[in-house]
This record gives C-alpha cells, sequence and structure tokens, in this order.
C-alpha cells in the first residue's frame, strides 16, 4: 500500500482523500474503483476508470482489498466497574485493528450495569474521550427494570439485553418465564427490541455436572435442549405480542428449524452466531483449556456445517464477536476447571479473520462474509448510513489482505488481557488499515439508536 501527498493536488482539490484499487467491494461485487472521500462521507464511488483528484491519495497493494467497516453489534467493554477486564481504550482499538468501525456494547458486566438512564449516563461518560470508533450501547432487561425500560428506549439504547438463565454476574439477573412475558408486552408498546442470551435454566440444572477439566463433559452440561427450550420460550412470546426478539450467539444447529418456522410464519425474530462456533468445534479443544469456554458451548463439526448452511440460507441473519473478555486469572480459574473458569471468547480484533479462515476453506465468498459481518448488522441497528461501500454512507473503511497468513499471539493483541481462544492459531487474511469517517480512528462518536 502506497501512499502519494501533493501540496499542489491539494491545492485544487475537490476530495478530502481518493482510495483506489483493483478489488473495492461495491454493491456485493470486488471490482476496481476508486472511492472518494469528502467531510468523513463517500463521496463518489468510480468504477469507470476515472482518475478521481483529491487532497490524499492511497492506492492499495495487489493482494489488498477494500470493504466496508465492520459493524459488531455485541460486544462487552464492562467499563466502568470492571475495566480490569476490558475498557473503552483498549476494546475500540482492537476493534479498529480488526476492521471494526462501529460496535454495540452490552449492558452487563459493567458496574453500574446499564438498566436505567442514570447508568447509561455513567457508561457515556467513562466512553468519552476514550474512544477510536464508534459506540453504541444496549440497556438491560432485569426483573428490577420493567415497567421502565421506555425510559432507556427514549435515551437512546439500541434494544434491551435479556438473560433467560443465570448471566454469570449478580447485579444482572436472569428473566423467569413470567417476567419474559412482561418484558415482551412491554417492549411492544413501544416498539422497541429485546435480545435474549437463550439458556433454559431448568435444563441446565437437570444436565449440571460436577466441576472437571474435561471439555464434553462441560459441553454435555449445557446441552442443546437448553437453548431450544428458550428459544421457543421467546418465539411464543413473539407470537403472543408482537414484539420484536432477536436471538443471540446461537450455538446449537438444532435450534435452525425454529428459527426458519418462526420466520416463514411473519414473527419479527433475527439470530445472529459467532467466529467461534464458525471456526472452532469441540475436537480442537484440549481438556482444561478454559481459554475456549463460553456460554452456550462451542460443539461439534457437524454442528459447525449446519450453522454454516443456515447463515447461507438467511435462517441465521449475521455475525458477531460476542467479545466477552476477563482477566487471565479469572479465565484459567480453578487449574482448568471448566466449571469454575469465566465463560466468554476474546476475539473482537481477529473476528473477520477467523470467520474467512473457515469461509475460504469452504468456498464461500468474502463479499458474503463481509455483508454478514457489515452490510447486515448495521441494517440490524437501522445505522443506514454505513455497511456498505457507496456514495452517500460514511467513508468507514478497511484494508484486508485475505490471502496473508499469520498465527496469533495473544500478547500482540489490542485486548486489555493477552487470553484469546485463538491464540497459537495460523489464520488466514489480516485487517491492514482501518479509516473511521475518512481519517485514522481516534475520535469515535457516541451513538444514540436512530
Amino acid at each position: 500500500m502506497s501512499d502519494d501527498t501533493s501540496n499542489d493536488r491539494a491545492t485544487h482539490a475537490v476530495l478530502d482523500l481518493v482510495i483506489a484499487a483493483d478489488r473495492v467491494l461495491v454493491d456485493g461485487v470486488f471490482r476496481p474503483a476508486e472511492v472518494g472521500v469528502r467531510g468523513g462521507l463517500i463521496a463518489e464511488v468510480a468504477t469507470d476508470g476515472s482518475r478521481l483528484t483529491g487532497a490524499h491519495r492511497v492506492e492499495l497493494a495487489a493482494d489488498e482489498v477494500l470493504i466496508p467497516g465492520l459493524v459488531d453489534t455485541h460486544v462487552h467493554i464492562n467499563e466502568p466497574g470492571r475495566t480490569e477486564w476490558e475498557g473503552f481504550a483498549t476494546a475500540t482499538s482492537a476493534a479498529a485493528a480488526g476492521g471494526v468501525t462501529t460496535l454495540l456494547d452490552m449492558p452487563l458486566n459493567s458496574i453500574p450495569p446499564t438498566v436505567d438512564v442514570d447508568s447509561l449516563h455513567v457508561k457515556q461518560e467513562a466512553a468519552k474521550g476514550a474512544i477510536s470508533v464508534d459506540v453504541g450501547f444496549w440497556g438491560g432487561a432485569i426483573p428490577s427494570s420493567l415497567g421502565r425500560l421506555d425510559e432507556l428506549w427514549k435515551a437512546g439504547v439500541f434494544g434491551f439485553k435479556a438473560f433467560l438463565a443465570p448471566s454469570g454476574v449478580d447485579e444482572f439477573p436472569h428473566l423467569d418465564r413470567t417476567q419474559l412475558r412482561l418484558a415482551l408486552e412491554e417492549i411492544a408498546s413501544f416498539g422497541g427490541l429485546l435480545i435474549v442470551h437463550c439458556e433454559d435454566p431448568a435444563v441446565l440444572e437437570r444436565f449440571a455436572t460436577a466441576g472437571s477439566p474435561t471439555y464434553r463433559l462441560f459441553e454435555d452440561s449445557r446441552p442443546p435442549e437448553a437453548e431450544l427450550d428458550a428459544i421457543a420460550a421467546v418465539i411464543d412470546g413473539v407470537r403472543a405480542t408482537g414484539a420484536r426478539a432477536h436471538i443471540l450467539h446461537l450455538s446449537t444447529a438444532a435450534a435452525l428449524p425454529l428459527i426458519a418456522a418462526a420466520k416463514a410464519e411473519g414473527l419479527p425474530v433475527t439470530a445472529e452466531t459467532c467466529p467461534h462456533y464458525l471456526s472452532l468445534d469441540d475436537s480442537r479443544i484440549p481438556d482444561g483449556a478454559t481459554q475456549y469456554k463460553c456460554c452456550p458451548p462451542i460443539r461439534d463439526a457437524a454442528n459447525q456445517d449446519a450453522l454454516w448452511e443456515g447463515l447461507l440460507d438467511g435462517t441465521i441473519d449475521f455475525i458477531v464477536t460476542d467479545h466477552s473478555p476477563s482477566t487471565q486469572a479469572m479465565k484459567f480459574a480453578g487449574d482448568g476447571d471448566f466449571q469454575v473458569a469465566w465463560g466468554g471468547i476474546a476475539g473482537l480484533q481477529l473476528g473477520l479473520s477467523a470467520v474467512w479462515t473457515e469461509a475460504t476453506r469452504r468456498g464461500i465468498p468474502l463479499s458474503r462474509v463481509v455483508e454478514w459481518m457489515s452490510g447486515a448488522t448495521a441494517a440490524f441497528a437501522n445505522l443506514t448510513d454505513r455497511g456498505a461501500i457507496e456514495a452517500g454512507r460514511r467513508a468507514d473503511l478497511a484494508v484486508f489482505a485475505p490471502d496473508e497468513t499469520f498465527g496469533v499471539v495473544a500478547a500482540e493483541l489490542q485486548h486489555k488481557n493477552p487470553v484469546t481462544a485463538y491464540d497459537g492459531h495460523r489464520l488466514t487474511g489480516r485487517v491492514r488499515r482501518t479509516w473511521l469517517a475518512g481519517g485514522a480512528p481516534a475520535d469515535g462518536a457516541l451513538l444514540r439508536r436512530p
């Protein structure tokens, strides 16, 4: 990638920046193009060979492609209160390094959790001056916040996160079935959105096992039935109330027929999955390797194949990281005991590379991957000003080298703590540069729901 700046050209420039590449993702197809940027927006996309003039010109190398910045709607930043797990500065730096230019922060694991307007303001104050990409916020639907969700909605949150099983932190309790229905009724009354961690506590209790370093025992303790029962309850609630609901971090392909049937019925239900479910399977997880622990768990290779089919046929709407980091002490607590260690995958910086590594093995084009991680996620969040390279959109862009391979070294990532399930793995595709509104990621904006 080469830069060519000319003071003489700048004097007569009509554009702030021109990015030229042999492969630019335009209208779902990679083609030669020049992208002209003015005032933080894409002013022009020239695919006809005309040479745009700008104050600054960047020509991508032959092995690089230009894609829209990713939009990750599922990130746990944990500041304030648990900033030693992750913070706004480190999380957004990792995001930019991974091509993510917009993210939505989950309401739990910070103290206080984002469950009322005051706690939202605390979170926003903590983020001011510390973010290098754009950041929006989810609110929380917990028993004590029901009946007051409209206040948070009016304050600009993008929707409401609920757990149907214990969340792992005491200050964010889960909803029982009655409370789930109440939340859906309330959210339907103002046209909001409920996003749900779907595991059923009764099933989890029935399959509970003693602590062990054996991964398969941990996996068996959170079986597909737990997700199936919880997802069925959400769909029933949507059918009864008309509320919009979204299934978070789908790990079991057994639920795909349920979700597909709900969509065929016309119910406003969407679903996501994550890079770790698409790129890792239980055969690759050694016993005691608690860096791979997440809830719901990573399952077998046949399940992974079916998740990819669910993406390809549209049952699963998009891919997000569910970046859920912790300290090394928490992640490796219990000396390899999967029931003791903190559950969550740190992968914000590596999401695109992890997904692309597996997609390319399966013959799935990069354009589909980018749509699942940028266009579809932007549309889900109703952020219609980003998620594609076209005139009028924000100039949130990333340079990706799809053929470059690299070994992951956790200590070299921008994440707060040097822990990730991908440590030591070899991935294909690396983000080499990111632009936020046509400039280097630095001063991200705090987003309100459009």
